[in-house]
């Protein structure tokens, strides 16, 4: 069988409800990462209706060899859903299948298709007086089947963990084209190998995610949430573990933003403002959140705030007072990505290191690149409370971006060294993708590393699952 016959045959597996998609000017959109950093060629662009399509294409694929790369809302920031070059590869868009199965306020779960939108999820959890406590700037892209396989963080990984924490079943289909049917939303179930949670953070290396059974949790009914200025990182530090037990551990998000942070949102998203009448080196956005109506959070964050002020351990603070006040201080936090990209490129690392040495880490890492590299300016934030740091590194006239980008490598190096010296990752919530893919062989676990090699090479032997990602 000759090639065009085989594109033919995988054009026929998508089902109704499906789409096939080969004009190339109608491809390009799903073939550049949202950065523009990375760009593929792919024969085709399938986008299957349901999970049966999706075997018939998978198990083509085995059968012919042929690569198939899964993509989502394309969110991604580490080239992990873009194909590589060489145009060998089918493109498997997953936004047809967008779904929400079934929410069950009782076993508190709710069962969403690869393709479902995060806000939708948010949405119908709050229909049923419900919520789903993970969240994110792109949420109103990001859908469901990517966040599965990078193991999404967000603003609430503090309080609720990241994505593997939220995620009671699946249903994947296999390199073989089998589908795994894990949906059920057991708490319990000892029968042998938790198999879904090698597809967790697995980048579509070893199937392609279809749908999942998310937990619930109690909708909020007392949401308090302040932007506090400070000195440094190390103050802020200090602040959240007083307001742990100040606020009965119920602090959900510690969101660490440098004053930089506060003057690209306002200069480029439109509507936005600086919420305090000074400007402050650093700030921090908080939220405290009862499942209890009437709960005394409100009084409580601001006594120990009140606390913090008077101590002279914070600068200044503002607690929103309506539901708009808040949507604008979360506003200045999730905007930043889109902030940096009206702004101009920009060298972006994605790492965690141990809590309590984020804010020396911060303070040496950007002391040794601004040292080393003139005109280099670190614009770091991110999620204190699980050591998540988003280490950015910009430039003023005295170094033009087009310069610093290529520098891209050596920055990186002397990040990811400090990172390792640190014992962090170098990669905390986007994943590995192809950009990292180095780095993960050069720094990673080498015990890990064969593992993950042996579990690659089992179940998807002939390497036709998202090739290029997360192995160099």
């Amino acid at each position: 069988m000759n090639l065009s016959d085989i594109m033919e045959d995988f054009q026929h597996c998508v089902c109704e409800g499906g789409r096939v998609i080969t004009v190339p000017e109608e491809m390009a959109a799903y073939l550049t990462d949202w950065r523009g950093n990375k760009t593929g060629h792919a024969r085709m662009v399938l986008q299957p209706g349901s999970t049966e399509s999706l075997a018939r294409i998978v198990r083509l694929a085995a059968q012919t060899g042929t690569a198939l790369v899964p993509q989502g809302g394309n969110t991604g920031l580490v080239g992990g859903s873009v194909p590589e070059t060489d145009g060998n590869a089918i493109l498997v868009s997953m936004t047809r299948m967008n779904r929400i199965r079934s929410v069950d306020p009782a076993s508190d779960c709710i069962i969403a298709e690869a393709g479902v939108i995060l806000q939708h999820v948010h949405e119908a959890a709050a229909a049923a007086d419900r919520m789903f406590p993970l969240s994110l700037g792109a949420k109103g892209s990001a859908t469901i089947g990517g966040l599965v396989s990078t193991n999404a963080g967000g603003t609430q990984v503090l309080r609720y963990g990241t994505m593997r924490a939220q995620i009671l079943g699946l249903e994947a289909v296999l390199p073989s084209g089998e589908v795994l049917d894990q949906l059920s939303p057991l708490r319990k179930d000892n029968s042998g190998y938790d198999i879904k949670q090698l597809l967790i953070g697995a980048e579509g290396t070893l199937g392609f995610v279809t749908a999942a059974s998310l937990r619930l949790l109690p909708a909020p009914k007392t949401v308090v949430t302040a932007l506090v200025g400070l000195t440094d990182p190390a103050a802020a530090l200090g602040l959240m573990t007083r307001l742990k037990p100040a606020t009965g551990d119920r602090l959900d998000s510690f969101e660490l933003m440098p004053r930089i942070a506060v003057e690209l949102v306002t200069q480029h998203v439109p509507g936005t403002r600086d919420p305090l009448e000074d400007a402050y080196p650093w700030y921090v956005l908080m939220e405290v959140t009862s499942s209890v109506a009437g709960d005394a959070l409100h009084d409580a964050l601001e006594a120990a705030l009140a606390a913090e002020l008077a101590a002279n351990r914070i600068l200044d603070a503002v607690i929103a007072r309506s539901e708009r006040e808040r949507g604008e201080l979360w506003q200045l936090r999730e905007t930043i990505a889109e902030a940096e990209k009206a702004d101009g490129k920009a060298l972006k690392h994605d790492i965690s290191i141990p809590v309590a040495d984020m804010p020396r880490f911060m303070a040496a890492a950007a002391a040794a690149i601004e040292d080393r590299w003139e005109g280099a300016q670190v614009f770091a934030f991110g999620h204190l409370g699980d050591g998540n740091v988003h280490f950015n590194v910009r430039s003023d006239a005295r170094l033009p971006r087009e310069r610093l980008m290529l520098l891209r490598d050596d920055v990186a190096a002397l990040v990811y060294r400090m990172v390792a010296d640190h014992r962090g990752s170098i990669s905390a919530e986007h994943g590995i993708g192809s950009l990292k893919a180095g780095e993960l062989a050069q720094l990673g676990d080498p015990g890990k590393l064969a593992a993950m090699k042996a579990v690659k090479a089992a179940l998807d032997p002939m390497g036709i699952m998202n090739p290029g990602k997360m192995f160099v």
